[in-house]
């Protein structure tokens, strides 16, 4: 079994922000394969279901950004998952608009979502995908935490569905084939 996690805030209020890009990936990946994440697990919104026949679990945390790793320790402890076994997948301002990086272990780069899963798996061997929301204009966490423009749009569509695929990639083909078929490449292009 698998389990993919998109990082955001909960509420209305952080809805469609560049934080919460994770949250709105996850919600695209539900949609294509039919689970249905109305249960509240593991502190979290919670699906169970099949990537390409693949059984699969999706969770968005509810415990706020910071806070991730409470949510992601208690449902691979439940599944009794491997590392290997765990996607994240998370907004990244280093990274231009529309450009996807996974990776198969690494430093939080920052993000507090991150760390507190590496300071809470006590390790940073899980894989992540990284989706480029632009450099911030500004204050940083202002920026990460407001929405895109009507512009940005069509390359923010083009990204998710790319994220989709490298999900189900991920999932169905593992980490080294997802990297070499999504790194590198840009949905703007």
């Amino acid at each position: 079994m698998k389990l993919i996690v998109g990082l955001g805030n909960p509420g209305r209020k952080y809805a469609g922000t560049r934080h919460n890009v994770g949250f709105d990936v996850v919600d695209r990946i539900a949609a294509r394969w039919s689970v249905d994440m109305k249960t509240e697990r593991f502190d979290g919104q919670f699906g169970l279901g099949e990537i390409a026949h693949e059984r699969t679990a999706l969770l968005k945390p509810l415990t706020f950004m910071n806070r991730s790793g409470r949510s992601v320790q208690a449902a691979g402890r439940f599944y009794k998952l491997e590392l290997s076994d765990l996607l994240v997948i998370v907004d990244d301002h280093a990274l231009p608009l529309g450009r996807l990086r996974i990776r198969m272990k690494g430093s939080s780069g920052g993000h507090n979502g991150l760390q507190d899963i590496v300071d809470r798996l006590g390790s940073m061997e899980w894989c992540r995908m990284r989706i480029g929301v632009d450099e911030p204009i500004g204050d940083p966490v202002s920026y990460v935490l407001g929405r895109f423009h009507e512009s940005e749009q069509p390359v923010l569509e083009a990204v998710m569905d790319r994220a989709v695929q490298a999900a189900a990639c991920w999932v169905t083909e593992g980490p080294e084939l997802a990297m070499t078929r999504f790194n590198g490449t840009d949905s703007s292009e």
